[in-house]
């Protein structure tokens, strides 16, 4: 898993796949951890099937409205109403707490039995929410121009430029491509 589409709710939306990002509970607890959600040293209790589905549900829900934002289309109402009912719940909640060192790190306050599902999906469904009402951030959503690639990216390049999710993969790939053309198209015939 990587996560340079510059929002979390975007990251999300990136494990759709194929092959499918968040396949069971081990994967959606690797993500949690991956996108900053849930603190590295504070792995969820429990991440459980039951979790998958709600994960997955809003996960379609955001790519519906990312997309329809991309295409200049009015989001459909069903999982705009979704998003914003889990956006209304309680986000995790973080403390600070001194590790071994004697440095600040961050904690789920009452222990990482605390956090629940819900409270993680609110997390997410309102990186959302602020992604798609904020104008400068909409101006700056981008879907990836490599061939076969489905991911939406938030363009924070100078310029605002950018044309791949990744330019260490999807950019390459396309600069392979480019010089494979022009390799072929100078050999004699």
């Amino acid at each position: 898993m990587w996560f340079e589409s510059g929002r979390v709710c975007l990251d999300l939306v990136a494990t759709s796949g194929p092959p499918e990002g968040i396949a069971d509970s081990a994967g959606l607890s690797l993500w949690l951890t991956g996108a900053g959600l849930v603190p590295g040293r504070t792995p969820p209790a429990r991440v459980e099937a039951d979790w998958l589905e709600p994960f997955r549900a809003l996960r379609a829900d955001v790519a519906s409205l990312v997309a329809a934002e991309l295409n200049h289309r009015a989001p459909a109402e069903e999982p705009l109403a979704r998003v914003n009912a889990r956006a209304a719940g309680p986000p995790p909640a973080l403390c600070a707490v001194r590790d071994r060192d004697g440095h600040l790190v961050r904690e789920l306050c009452g222990g990482a039995a605390a956090v629940g599902c819900a409270a993680l999906l609110a997390a997410v469904a309102r990186d959302a929410v602020e992604l798609l009402t904020d104008p400068g951030d909409r101006d700056r959503l981008r879907a990836c121009e490599g061939e076969g690639c489905t991911r939406v990216y938030l363009d924070t390049s100078r310029g605002h430029r950018r044309r791949w999710c990744s330019s260490e993969l999807c950019g390459n790939r396309e600069r392979v491509a480019r010089h494979r053309a022009r390799v072929l198209a100078a050999r004699p015939a």
